[in-house]
């Protein structure tokens, strides 16, 4: 791997460093969409239940003490549930959007690697193919051995972009689906949020 690297001459540097940049930004969003990752459903019997018994601020301290998109959209909403139904939905919304630009931070960068990777295999194709000319230029003649080399450096070049590509393509793929599912979770729970909230307050107002 090692000569097939080196064969592929200066190219594969870079292409290399894009490689190094996508894995690291890759585990660092693995880590932290895993973190994300939390029983929906668990979570909203535990507000709902919280609701019940002791009320908002024992729902507040559950969203607290869990972490994840959907408990901070929870406890933005629930802070201002004295304000009414209309400011805890803008209040979800507010939180959705700040929730959803920390989810796809880095996917940018994942993106534009796997557009740089196959361009930079293609400008060393580009530039091996320029190399096996000038060699048939410099002998004057085109038997194999002349322009190997050059040919060596076009295909190693192209394989390693598509390669590189193709990694972190599968990579950002399993990262959007993943944002995809978390953010129907924050929807699906923000409706069941205000459900329970408009119920207490239905139930506040007939003890009332």
């Amino acid at each position: 791997m090692v000569d097939l690297f080196i064969q592929g001459g200066g190219f594969m540097w870079p292409i290399l460093a894009l490689l190094v940049l996508g894995i690291a930004i890759s585990l660092e969003r693995l880590w932290t969409l895993t973190r994300a990752s939390i029983n929906t459903r668990k979570f909203i019997a535990k507000i709902r239940d919280a609701l019940k018994e002791g009320g908002v601020e024992a729902a507040i301290e559950v969203c607290a003490n869990t972490r994840g998109p959907v408990a901070s959209i929870f406890h933005a909403g629930l802070l201002r549930a004295d304000q009414g139904v209309e400011a805890v939905e803008k209040a979800i919304m507010n939180a959705g959007t700040v929730e959803m630009a920390f989810l796809e931070r880095g996917l940018i960068w994942l993106a534009t690697i796997i557009s740089l990777a196959p361009m930079l295999g293609f400008t060393g194709t580009v530039w091996g193919m320029i190399l096996s000319f000038r060699a048939i230029e410099e002998a004057n003649d085109i038997s194999p051995a002349i322009v190997a080399h050059g040919i060596a450096v076009a295909l190693l070049t192209t394989l390693f972009g598509l390669v590189v590509a193709i990694t972190i393509q599968i990579a950002h793929n399993y990262f959007v689906s993943k944002i995809d599912r978390l953010v129907v979770d924050m929807e699906e729970g923000s409706f069941e949020l205000v459900d329970s909230l408009i119920e207490l307050q239905k139930k506040s107002g007939k003890s009332s």
